[in-house]
């Protein structure tokens, strides 16, 4: 099984990443493939607009995405609401995520943030036709939970990840399992890539 990790956010000084790097860290001890999806790095552009000049950017996503059996998605919260990049990057991409399962991660420097973000941001992926699993991963007061290199100093923040990720897993893999297995017996996973069509 293959789990994308969708970092949506691209601002300097961002501390959302330290999470996404965690996740994807605890999931290396799991037995699945990870792909961290940085769009501070893979940049989109706002979609609608010059598209043309980002055709070869927006296939190796769209590819990377549609490669995944199961994805992350972690954005800061901003104004009550989730990112704007992450906006944009499920505006280009709504084929990729369909019948997928979806773990939402919210990143916040409150005490109280994040809650509205990943909630909205559940909500969004069954409007994309992913399948939104019922528990999140609020990570608040995110500049005290990591070191300056990104080691994790927040054991309440460990807990609650390990107990997301089980959970997560668990529904990833039912999910998986039934997408592989016709009659009780394992048949070969055939994906299309919008690159190659």
């Amino acid at each position: 099984m293959k789990i994308a990790i969708l970092l949506g956010s691209v601002r300097q000084g961002r501390q959302s990443h330290k999470v996404a790097h965690y996740l994807k860290t605890l999931l290396a001890g799991q037995a699945v493939q990870t792909d961290l999806i940085d769009l501070g790095t893979d940049t989109l552009p706002i979609y609608g607009h010059d598209e043309q000049g980002h055709n070869n950017v927006i296939g190796l996503v769209s590819a990377r995405l549609d490669s995944a059996d199961a994805l992350l998605l972690v954005t800061p919260e901003y104004h009550g609401s989730f990112s704007g990049v992450l906006k944009n990057a499920l505006d280009h991409f709504w084929a990729e995520f369909k019948r997928k399962p979806i773990g939402v991660v919210a990143v916040s420097s409150g005490r109280m943030g994040g809650i509205s973000a990943s909630t909205q941001l559940q909500q969004v992926v069954l409007n994309l036709g992913g399948i939104a699993l019922p528990g999140k991963l609020v990570v608040t007061e995110v500049q005290e939970a990591f070191d300056e290199k990104g080691n994790l100093q927040d054991g309440g923040l460990a807990a609650r990840a390990e107990k997301f990720l089980a959970e997560y897993l668990w529904y990833a893999d039912a999910i998986y399992q039934k997408k592989t297995t016709v009659n009780g017996v394992t048949k070969a996973v055939q994906k299309t890539s919008l690159v190659d069509a």
